[in-house]
């Protein structure tokens, strides 16, 4: 597996490699956002690290740049502990975060969580998923709708992947960061709230009025098949 990151603190990068690669990862860095964006243009990885406070190109736009052309899992470092700065990474495109002073353990058990979700989805699954004009390879990670190809970030993907599997299944949002982040998340419940957003802006053709992902009020969200329509 190889991994970029990019963070302007050359000793805490200097360290998070050093415990990287002992793990037999291959790792690459860099101190901006720029840089760190055209290594990932240049290259393919696995994962990226990105720290939210950078001068110049800072975490946030580097992680919208990267989004312009790749569906690599992001996760954001921030010395901020506000959900508001973890949700506005979210919406960015970040699949995860770790909050800065961090144990290293930590941030390399949320690296293999994402990797083993990534590795694990990447493998043959069967037939396509095709549910109301959209359509999901579970094996090669993509998605159309009416034709169309759709880019989705990792959460994003699995988020749909798993409602798309049972459809009319209602998932409430403590649910959903559980199964899909495939841990006790720590931070704002609001961040599925973000996710099924963005979903909608990407698939739906009027994603005010959603026709597949729909909210069951007060309880959660499931995907429909059938055209949705309000009586």
């Amino acid at each position: 597996m190889r991994i970029l990151v990019v963070d302007d603190e050359k000793p805490l990068v200097k360290g998070v490699r050093f415990n990287l690669e002992r793990d037999g990862y291959m790792v690459d860095t860099c101190h901006d956002g720029a840089e760190g964006v055209a290594l990932a243009k240049e290259h393919r990885y696995d994962l990226v690290i990105l720290d939210l406070m950078m001068p110049g190109v800072d975490g946030l736009e580097a992680c919208r740049r990267i989004r312009e052309f790749s569906s690599v899992p992001v996760i954001m470092l921030t010395a901020k502990g506000e959900d508001m700065d973890k949700l506005i990474g979210f919406e960015y495109g970040a699949d995860d975060y770790v909050t800065k002073p961090f144990n290293i353990l930590e941030l390399k058990a949320r690296i293999r969580a994402v990797l083993r979700r990534g590795s694990a989805q990447a493998e043959p699954e069967g037939e396509l998923l095709r549910r109301g004009g959209i359509t999901l390879d579970p094996a090669a990670r993509t998605v159309t709708a009416n034709g169309q190809r759709r880019e989705l970030t990792a959460k994003e993907f699995d988020l749909l992947e798993l409602m798309m599997r049972n459809p009319g299944r209602v998932y409430s949002r403590e649910s959903l960061l559980n199964i899909v982040w495939g841990f006790e998340f720590p931070g704002d419940i609001r961040t599925v709230d973000v996710h099924i957003r963005r979903l909608r802006e990407k698939l739906e053709e009027n994603p005010a009025r959603p026709e597949h992902i729909l909210t069951k009020w007060s309880v959660g969200y499931y995907f429909s098949a059938q055209p949705h329509t309000d009586k």
